[in-house]
């Protein structure tokens, strides 16, 4: 048995800035990274991963890390979406947001029908395939988590937490990996750009940038002083959504709280110092989801996969074939085939496959490039924190107890 060995929150905090820090640097040496737009925190914290698998392989020692916060980064993210979003956005994005909740849902029925045909054909309760499927994919580590209990319950299948973190674990690699060249592939063969390629950026600063000169201490105090107070807000949000009977991840009100003050500053202070749309925000947004992708995927035990085999690569590599050529070939021409449409495909292979901040990842990876598309990044994030959840579930359900 290996020797476990907790790294506390403090030093994970560090290695994370570390980690992100050296995949800059490899990005910046190896353009083949760039040009298929792998995100930074992706390329170091991948490669972090790969250490602590030696570790665990050759030294017989299991790292795992506190990560407190990795998840106040990722609060303080979703805070800075909601107030980058103005109504206006929230308007425009309305068609887009039906399409994309539909298409979410097809998407939740299809990986549960891919996972259930993989697990029968591997000697696994058909059930189980919900570990193979949404649950792990779509759902990510927490919704594996909290259903595999249940279909242990309902299957006697052993070791079913064990398969859903394996399966997630996988899926937020290959998530990782698939958005940027997607998009890559969907931009350059079709020519598209954005419809206004002077917008700001709501996530990072374009490779190109001038806006250095716009970032002063004043600046950044600015905001941080209304992302503090939409956490603020959303904390007690939360509080008075869980009062009512609704379990909701903390990131959503926070998001929520986001949105109320930008929108809010707008109408009553229309000439006060800007904090949406400003580089300071973007610059912020970025560093947030950065470090919390960087901690999140060096942290992966990756040994958990390899005791799988021959199931989670086969079926694996089903669901990751089924999500390439559904955005390619059924989103992004449902969004209208352009640019935008691109950026969410980018995303949505992510999100699918993995998570909210990897699909986020992907698209600040492909607008640094290629250039801004704020909606996208108002449209994804509401799918994935309103409707996710409460579909899934219902899937789920439905299947465990067939």
């Amino acid at each position: 048995m290996a020797d476990a060995v907790l790294i506390p929150d403090f030093i994970t905090a560090t290695l994370g800035f570390a980690v992100y820090l050296l995949g800059a640097r490899i990005n910046g040496k190896v353009a083949v990274l760039r040009q298929f737009n792998i995100p930074e925190p992706v390329t170091g914290g991948l490669l972090a991963s790969l250490v602590v698998l030696l570790l665990y392989l050759f030294a017989n020692v299991e790292l795992s890390f506190e990560l407190q916060t990795r998840d106040a980064l990722l609060v303080l993210f979703f805070a800075g979406i909601g107030l980058n979003a103005r109504l206006s956005d929230l308007i425009a994005g309305g068609k887009p947001l039906l399409i994309l909740l539909i298409l979410t849902l097809v998407t939740i029925v299809a990986q549960n029908v891919i996972g259930a045909a993989g697990a029968s054909l591997f000697g696994y309760p058909a059930q189980a395939g919900v570990l193979f499927g949404s649950a792990a994919l779509i759902g990510g580590h927490g919704t594996a988590i909290a259903w595999a209990p249940e279909v242990a319950s309902a299957t006697g299948l052993d070791g079913a937490t064990e398969l859903g973190v394996a399966v997630a674990t996988l899926g937020l690699v290959l998530a990782a990996l698939v958005g940027g060249p997607i998009a890559r592939l969907l931009v350059e063969t079709r020519g598209l750009s954005p419809d206004r390629p002077d917008e700001e950026h709501t996530v990072g600063l374009p490779e190109e940038t001038t806006a250095a000169t716009e970032i002063d201490h004043v600046t950044i105090m600015r905001v941080l002083l209304h992302l503090n107070l939409a956490i603020i807000l959303g904390y007690a949000l939360g509080e008075a959504i869980s009062a009512a009977g609704l379990k909701l991840p903390l990131f959503v009100p926070c998001l929520i709280m986001g949105i109320v003050i930008s929108n809010v500053r707008a109408a009553i202070a229309p000439s006060a110092p800007p904090v949406a749309r400003t580089p300071s925000l973007a610059l912020l947004s970025e560093f947030a989801l950065g470090a919390f992708l960087a901690m999140s995927l060096m942290s992966l035990q990756l040994w958990t996969i390899a005791e799988l085999g021959v199931a989670i690569a086969v079926i694996m590599t089903a669901q990751t074939v089924f999500t390439v050529v559904f955005v390619i070939w059924v989103l992004f021409p449902l969004m209208g085939l352009n640019y935008r449409g691109a950026v969410l495909a980018a995303g949505f292979g992510g999100f699918a496959l993995g998570a909210t901040p990897t699909a986020i990842a992907n698209m600040t990876a492909v607008t640094k490039r290629y250039g801004p598309s704020p909606i996208a990044f108002i449209v994804l994030p509401l799918v994935s924190a309103f409707f996710v959840d409460i579909a899934n579930a219902i899937v789920i359900q439905t299947i465990v107890n067939f």
